[in-house]
């Protein structure tokens, strides 16, 4: 008699489907090179240490999309508190995540999780009443 061993397949992690912390990293790589490029945004940056903002975005994304936990930040509302952002600005930084992830060629089912998550957090970011 042979047993059938029943394999569960786990679902992969949008962390894992876009192609994990490589690809992550290059993404925000590149987001942030559009971000900084911006002269309505470059200014909300001044004075960023963006080697480290980088990193910190990398394992907070990576945390957001299923990945690897190892985000140690603040909330958005708090870490983003008193700087002035306003939707406009979120506007914007979304846009430029969309052009980032299609220059990544990241498809679209994930894209559009990514903006949606990303679309969550606009007003603890701008600082939106609750």
């Amino acid at each position: 008699m042979t047993k059938h061993r029943s394999a569960t397949l786990q679902p992969q992690s949008l962390y894992e489907r876009i192609g994990g912390k490589a690809a992550l990293t290059a993404v925000v790589d590149a987001f942030y090179a559009r971000v900084l490029a911006d002269g309505l945004l470059a200014p909300l940056f001044a004075g960023t240490d963006m080697r480290q903002q980088r990193a910190h975005q990398v394992a907070f994304l990576a945390m957001a999309l299923g990945g690897p936990s190892e985000y140690r930040g603040q909330g958005m509302r708090k870490a983003h508190a008193g700087r002035g952002i306003t939707a406009e600005h979120f506007g914007r930084v979304a846009g430029h995540l969309q052009a980032t992830l299609a220059w990544a060629n990241v498809g679209a089912a994930e894209s559009a999780q990514i903006m949606a998550a990303a679309a969550s957090l606009q007003d603890d970011v701008v600082g939106a009443p609750r």
